[in-house]
Parts: structure tokens; C-alpha cells; sequence
């Protein structure tokens, strides 16, 4: 006893294992901010794409989420369906809970451009890290400030880039306050798929996540009287072109990275959609950008460079 004791206390202590963060953390951050810029990439053609479309809005949301869910469900069914079927009823009601409130992110917003200008829409809908912030700290999270400060820098960023229009007219209030409601879904679509993405995979989520956005907007498409057919080949064509952009390499990669970069820092990096589709709307349909476009895009930067410092600091506590 005495010997082994003599023995233990003699041998060299082995250094001690770095922290698993600095081991992988660091390049599964990089994969991911390489991820979510060509998500970025994918969303901001939305509203160049959409307004080029020759459909009702609302069928536009249905089809868009539609499409990709018939070139999800080979995927999903075939190589993924254990991870379907192991989606335990927590993690199934929380996507199904996400998948509502994208589908009324997308309704809400589209018809919210019918009513009110679109500067104004642009800049309510994309108060989603606010509301994301806020949500956290509902539910007992104390972001801390350097989130606070990079959120609202952040949005500041959008409001020089697109203005702020509002009307006192009853139509521009009230499509005011669904840009508000769409960017307040959004918010709570990021934090459900942020929860939810820490045990289920990213097919399996996603496929579940647009099956019920699609249904959502399918009802909704039918009780307002949407036409859902009935195009040319070229609106099938640009409905198409929205799908694999915006939707499956859009959303489907922020349903990706929303797991290793968490919900503050996914939601304040979504604020980049409009410089971006400010710069392919300029490209593409000859929409010159205001002159505030590059100092906007510079306060966007800087408003999620606070917000990703904050959340870096965080994880090394």
C-alpha cells in the first residue's frame, strides 16, 4: 500500500487536456460563419426574386417551402429515417411550433408589403435580434451587454440603409405591425430551432420544420384565395431558382449553424439580407443603392462583430 502510494506520488502529473474549445471549437466556428455567409447569400435574393415573380405573395411563401420539401423527402425518408422516427415528442413539438411560426413569418411579412412601404417593412421585420434578445432574457438568459449594444447597432445599421417611412394611415399602421410580427416569428423561429438543433439532426429538423410551414401556408393560401397555378414558365422557373436559394441554401444552412453559433449571433447576422439584396437588386435590376448603403453596411458589421465577441466570451467562461 505504502509502495503503490510512493509510486503515484512519484510519477509526473500529465499536463492537463486542453479545454475542448480550444481544440474544435475554434474551426467549427470558422465552418460555420463560412456557412452562414452563403446562407446570407441565399436569403438575400428573397426580395429581389420575389418581386420579380409574377404570383400572389402568399403562394410564393407556399411554394417556395413546398418545393423544398419535395426535394427533402427522398433525402429525409431514405437515408434519414431512423433520425425521423427518433425524434423524441418534446423535440417534435417544438419543431412543429417553429415550422408555424416560419410559415406566419413568411405570410405576415409578404402581405405586410401590400400595406405599408417597403423601407418600413424591411426595417420592423428585421428587428428579429431584438425580439431574439429579448426572448432569452424571458427566459432567464442575462445576454450580456456587448449583445445588447451589437443588437442595436446592428438594426440601426438597416434603419440608415432603408429608412424609416411610417404613415399615420390605418392600412400603413396595420402592415407596420405585421413587419413587427414577422420579425417577433422569426425571432422565436431561430430560438426553437437553436433548442431543438441540440439533439436532432439537421435533415430531420428541417424536413419536419418546412412540411409544417408548408401546410400553414397551404391553408392559408385556400382561405384567402390565392392562386396557387395557373403561371408561365418562367414564374416556375424563378420559383424555382427562390426555392434552391433562399430556402434550401438560406434557411436550411441557418438551421444548420444555429446549433454551434447560437441564436443571438444566427439572428444578428440575418440583419445582412439587406445590404445584400440591396447590392443583387442594384446588380440585377438596375436598383441603384442609396448613398448610405456603405456606411449602413459598415454599422451592420460592427453591430455583429459586438454581438459574436460577446457570445466568444461567453463560451470561454
Amino acid at each position: 500500500m505504502t509502495t503503490a502510494r510512493t509510486r503515484r506520488d512519484a510519477a509526473p502529473s500529465a499536463p492537463p487536456a486542453p479545454p475542448a474549445e480550444a481544440t474544435t471549437a475554434r474551426p467549427g466556428a470558422r465552418t460555420d460563419l463560412l456557412l452562414l455567409a452563403v446562407a446570407i447569400s441565399g436569403i438575400s435574393l428573397s426580395a429581389p426574386l420575389t418581386a420579380s415573380i409574377a404570383a400572389p405573395a402568399l403562394a410564393i411563401a407556399f411554394w417556395r417551402n413546398a418545393m423544398a420539401v419535395g426535394v427533402l423527402t427522398p433525402f429525409a425518408v431514405l437515408r434519414h429515417r431512423a433520425e425521423l422516427r427518433g425524434i423524441g415528442r418534446r423535440a417534435l413539438l417544438l419543431t412543429v411550433a417553429a415550422g408555424i411560426l416560419l410559415g406566419a413569418h413568411f405570410a405576415v411579412w409578404l402581405l405586410s408589403l401590400r400595406m405599408t412601404s417597403v423601407a418600413s417593412s424591411t426595417a420592423l421585420v428585421t428587428t428579429t435580434p431584438i425580439w431574439t434578445t429579448l426572448l432569452l432574457r424571458l427566459r432567464g438568459h442575462r445576454p450580456p451587454a456587448l449583445v445588447w449594444a451589437g443588437t442595436v447597432l446592428a438594426v440601426l445599421g438597416v434603419v440608415i440603409l432603408t429608412g424609416v417611412d411610417l404613415s399615420v394611415s390605418p392600412q400603413a399602421l396595420a402592415g407596420d405591425a405585421l413587419a413587427l410580427a414577422g420579425g417577433l416569428a422569426a425571432a422565436g423561429y431561430v430560438l426553437l430551432g437553436a433548442e431543438v438543433r441540440r439533439t436532432v439532426g439537421t435533415v430531420a429538423y428541417t424536413y419536419v420544420l418546412y412540411v409544417t410551414a408548408t401546410v400553414l401556408l397551404l391553408a392559408v393560401c385556400l382561405l384567402s384565395g390565392a392562386s396557387l397555378g395557373g403561371y408561365s414558365g418562367g414564374t416556375w422557373l424563378k420559383l424555382a431558382v427562390l426555392t434552391v436559394t433562399a430556402q434550401l441554401l438560406g434557411h436550411s444552412l441557418i438551421n444548420r449553424v444555429v446549433k454551434g453559433l447560437g441564436p443571438s449571433v444566427t439572428s444578428t447576422a440575418i440583419l445582412l439580407e439587406t445590404p445584400g439584396a440591396t447590392l443583387i437588386a442594384a446588380l440585377w435590376l438596375g436598383q441603384l443603392p442609396s448613398p448610405a448603403a456603405c456606411p449602413a453596411l459598415a454599422v451592420i458589421l460592427a453591430g455583429l462583430a459586438l454581438v459574436i465577441m460577446a457570445d466568444r466570451a461567453g463560451r470561454r467562461r
